[in-house]
């Protein structure tokens, strides 16, 4: 994940002696058990970045009540990996498995039996980022939370039928990119990728499709049917640079006598320089259009910023809705200020400078008041669309984070209902701790819950209507072939029944079209789900700091 507030290297060149001598002393006051002690190690920058990775942990990681001794869990007994980062990733793996849920006894950052990767938390090597990678868990995204974009456009594909005999269609192109200005949308037919015709061979063309999400991939033709059934053949894409709304597109829908908004949100980037503007241009519209019902479509959406978050339910809730929306619960430590070795990390301000102290001292995360109360974000209505108390989000499994935060936060305020499969799970955020002056550890740090404390979700949430997934021919699905925002498409036409039961249904015009990127190959009618993960920022990243008085 690139995040701009985390670009700037040269004020942390002056730390790096300071935090490798803060961190040696702390690691000495935490050998607690002489008993298990583990054995001399010679201080190297790699050996002083893993005692960094713990030492952080047991101040400010979400569950760092669990956590072991410094000499219990001996951090520098990560040695064996081909690479430094391969043995700090190993490490945060395994300070994930503390702390059990005890709704399942189980780690809350579990994600399988066979997984070797937490599920909340992960480190970025800031010195491998450019403007097309992003850090994702395992994986790397190619529009960032700031909203620069570098590949072809493509988010996902879809194959409809059996192995032997498939239609192929885009799941999301993202706004601005190449596919998006040659006209390819969510509901385009790819029927060739360089020539090569797709369709009678699923499993053997995957790599082929693959690659054309790729944000390597510098070049490729594509011929196709577009959404509205205009042919094209061979036409070039070429990777290039290109700033993308998270907006894939807004319309309203006439459904009897309610008007629908519908909204397709990508991502929570940054609000003032790449959200709020096309979000208030939908909203606006939908007041123009005497939209009392709202779908907002979240399917591929997995998170970002939680004060983009906040904006969006500002924008969705009713100006009846007063008092709390959502409150960060960190851990105890950082509620009695205790975490000193925040110390160590710098708070920048809003054009990313180092921020001092009038006596001259720099500002530092360790200064920020992380009590409930200062971490408390109340309800203040933006827009003037008003009076929606019906909402249907359609989600799945890589809805995450800010967004099921968005709809934690309205389910006290509003109705709301959910279409699609169970979200991913993830209701805990944090910033970032650099060390190294080259790696970013985002270790989970606070836990959101609502107005009515509800939260918690760490399995996901259920929704009202179901997408089974992994069947055949099954009655609700993700529909690819077809554009956001078309009532034929599957869950938004689920969504619609939710709203409007037996309602014939009208468009008007769309206002924004725009597209998503593509990671793969997912199935629905006809072909098992054989998808790749869908490569995305996974997080929720709080950047509103308010400093102790």
């Amino acid at each position: 994940m690139i995040l701009s507030l985390f670009k700037h290297k040269s004020y942390l060149l002056m730390l790096v002696m300071g935090i490798s001598v803060a961190v040696a002393s702390c690691k000495k006051s935490e050998v607690e058990d002489p008993e298990v002690e583990p054995p001399v190690t010679e201080d190297t920058r790699a050996n002083l970045t893993k005692d960094s990775i713990f030492l952080y942990a047991k101040e400010v990681y979400l569950w760092n009540d669990a956590l072991p001794t410094y000499a219990q869990f001996n951090p520098r007994k990560y040695s064996g990996e081909a690479t430094d980062l391969l043995n700090y990733e190993q490490e945060l793996f395994d300070i994930s498995k503390f702390g059990l849920n005890p709704e399942n006894n189980r780690p809350y950052e579990y994600v399988s039996a066979a997984a070797d990767y937490p599920k909340y938390s992960y480190i970025d090597d800031i010195t491998t980022r450019n403007a097309a990678q992003a850090y994702v868990g395992n994986a790397k995204a190619d529009v960032e939370l700031n909203g620069s974009g570098y590949d072809l456009g493509f988010l996902n594909f879809q194959g409809y039928g059996t192995n032997d005999s498939y239609e192929l269609y885009a799941t999301a192109v993202f706004p601005g990119s190449p596919a998006d200005k040659a006209g390819i949308t969510r509901g385009t037919k790819i029927t060739k990728i360089n020539g090569t015709t797709l369709g009678s061979n699923f499993n053997g063309e995957g790599d082929l499709i693959y690659s054309l999400a790729e944000s390597e991939t510098t070049k490729a033709t594509v011929s196709g049917v577009k959404a509205d059934g205009t042919a094209f053949d061979n036409v070039e894409l070429t990777k290039v640079k290109y700033t993308s709304s998270p907006v894939y597109k807004s319309k309203t829908l006439t459904a009897g006598t309610k008007k629908i908004g519908y909204l397709a949100f990508a991502r929570f980037s940054e609000l003032n320089s790449n959200a709020k503007k096309d979000l208030d241009a939908a909203f606006a519209k939908f007041t123009t259009d005497g939209v009392t019902e709202l779908i907002i479509d979240l399917r591929y959406n997995g998170g970002g910023y939680v004060s983009t978050a906040e904006y969006l339910v500002n924008l969705i809730a009713p100006a009846s809705a007063t008092g709390v929306m959502f409150k960060e619960h960190y851990n105890k430590t950082m509620q009695a200020g205790n975490a000193t070795i925040l110390e160590n990390q710098p708070l920048l301000d809003e054009n990313e400078k180092v921020q001092f102290h009038a006596n001259g001292d720099m500002i530092t995360y360790a200064d920020v008041d992380y009590s409930l109360a200062e971490n408390t974000v109340n309800f203040a209505k933006k827009g003037s669309l008003n009076g929606i108390t019906n909402v249907v989000f359609l989600v799945t499994g890589n809805t995450a984070s800010a967004s099921e935060l968005v709809i934690n936060s309205l389910k006290p305020v509003m109705t709301v209902k959910l279409v699609g499969r169970t979200t991913y799970g993830k209701p805990v955020g944090f910033f970032p701790v650099r060390v190294e002056n080259k790696y970013d550890v985002y270790l989970s740090m606070f836990e959101t819950r609502n107005k009515l404390d509800q939260g918690g979700y760490y399995a996901g949430m259920i929704t009202d209507v179901v997408d089974q997934g992994g069947t055949n021919a099954r009655a609700v699905f993700d529909d690819a072939r077809h554009d956001f925002g078309d009532p034929e498409e599957n869950y938004t036409k689920n969504a619609i029944k939710l709203l409007a039961p037996g309602a014939v249904v009208t468009t008007a015009k769309a206002v924004m079209s725009i597209r998503g990127k593509t990671v793969a190959v997912s199935s629905a009618l006809g072909l098992l789900d054989k998808a790749r993960p869908i490569n995305q920022f996974i997080g929720m990243v709080e950047t509103r700091h308010k400093l102790k008085k």
